[in-house]
């Protein structure tokens, strides 16, 4: 195993790092204030279009894809640390055109798209002409066991028909969101995981309703946003169907692979700028005739955050490294793994960043901590609930020993 990356993902990392600190720190805290401004949060700035194209221009641009054609030739593992560097901001992701639900229906596209899905929607979405949503959590259902889902994906003749209603919808609200990809039950009598087909949806297509955007601890994460859908007979063509009635768990195992350790590296990233922060915080403060990093516990607390944060990036990028040589079918047990530890570890992490900022630590007009929190708290749900991730671990790990 070797951690090492390739001389072109230092270069790209090199060059994100530079990206970021001239372009995106700088403009960052009053991006967030204007937005706030703002009687209408659902848009997105002239800032955010400014940088986008910057980093296009300078190629730092679908980074995520490991081939040349719709990437950079990046691996996994040179990727990995790429997205911790982006972790660190909340928009970066979407400046670099490396934002999730994209990355993961870019890649379904790819990978399973027809010849005709690929020509209509792969150009828009690889040059940040359009977003996309990802259309699987149900409110009626536990979501957590995805072969709960009731919506449906009914097979019409040359028609396919969705009814159903999704929640969790991210991505919903951008004002770009042109397509979205829909799971639902085509089939209920075949073998549990052949019932299910993806499609996909143009936005505008009759019979879409946004309900609702769901806030997340009170707040709605505009641009961007989590929406309750409803889907109401909507007719398209079967050539809709992606790869296919009935392949739609098979389409969402080799979508979770990479988008995990895409979502765990950004959380290290954000775990890191929390750890600065609560040092930076800890050394500037006094209490009791003692700075706080000296204070009661605090310097364990300190401690344990480093050590969590290295940990969790060992395990990350041995992951990244997995999918890289054995695929995703050898690298099942690891993407499990980091998806339980990893947006825990940010949790707790935050926790103690708040706790020592006092009464700073939890109002999000003087530091970023309730954000965190609240992204940190939402990865323990998302992609799957920590038990899930716990579960599969355990009986990965029980099948090696059966004789």
């Amino acid at each position: 195993m070797d951690f090492n990356i390739s001389e072109k993902g230092q270069d790209y990392l090199k060059r994100v790092k530079a990206f970021m600190r001239d372009e995106i720190y700088p403009i960052e805290e009053q991006y967030h204030k204007d937005l706030a401004a703002q009687e209408n949060r659902w848009v997105v700035l002239p800032i955010i279009r400014e940088l986008k194209e910057k980093a296009k221009a300078q190629g730092l641009w679908n980074m995520f894809f490991p081939d040349e054609k719709h990437g950079c030739g990046l691996l996994n593992s040179d990727y990995a640390v790429i997205a911790e560097e982006t972790g660190r901001s909340f928009i970066a992701p979407e400046i670099f055109n490396c934002n999730a639900p994209d990355t993961g229906n870019m890649e379904v596209l790819i990978h399973y798209g027809s010849d005709e899905q690929k020509a209509e929607w792969l150009p828009q979405l690889m040059s940040g002409e359009a977003r996309s949503a990802f259309f699987m959590t149900e409110p009626a259902v536990a979501s957590s066991d995805a072969t709960n889902m009731e919506a449906s994906a009914v097979v019409d003749g040359d028609e396919v028909v969705l009814n159903g209603r999704k929640w969790w919808s991210t991505g919903v609200g951008h004002p770009d969101c042109k397509v979205g990809i829909f799971m639902g039950v085509t089939d209920p009598d075949a073998q549990k995981h052949r019932r299910h087909s993806m499609v996909l949806v143009p936005m505008d297509t009759p019979g879409i309703t946004i309900e609702r955007m769901l806030p997340v601890f009170g707040a709605y994460d505009e641009p961007y946003g989590h929406g309750q859908v409803l889907f109401e007979n909507v007719r398209l063509p079967k050539s809709a169907i992606i790869a296919g009635p009935g392949r739609g768990f098979e389409i969402a195992q080799g979508r979770l692979g990479p988008g995990r350790v895409h979502h765990c590296m950004r959380a290290i990233g954000a775990a890191e700028r929390t750890l600065e922060l609560m040092v930076k915080r800890s050394m500037s403060r006094e209490a009791f005739g003692r700075p706080l990093a000296k204070l009661g516990a605090n310097p364990d607390v300190i401690a344990n955050a480093r050590m969590n944060i290295e940990q969790a990036r060992l395990l990350t990028l041995k992951c990244a490294w997995a999918l890289d040589t054995k695929g995703i079918m050898g690298a099942l047990q690891e993407v499990s793994m980091i998806k339980a530890v990893v947006p825990a570890m940010l949790q707790q992490i935050v926790d103690d960043a708040i706790q020592m900022h006092g009464g700073g630590g939890v109002s999000d007009d003087d530091f970023p901590l309730t954000a965190l929190f609240a992204y940190a708290r939402v990865l323990r749900l998302a992609d799957g609930p920590d038990e899930v991730h716990r579960a599969m671990v355990a009986r990965l790990e029980l099948r090696k020993y059966k004789s």
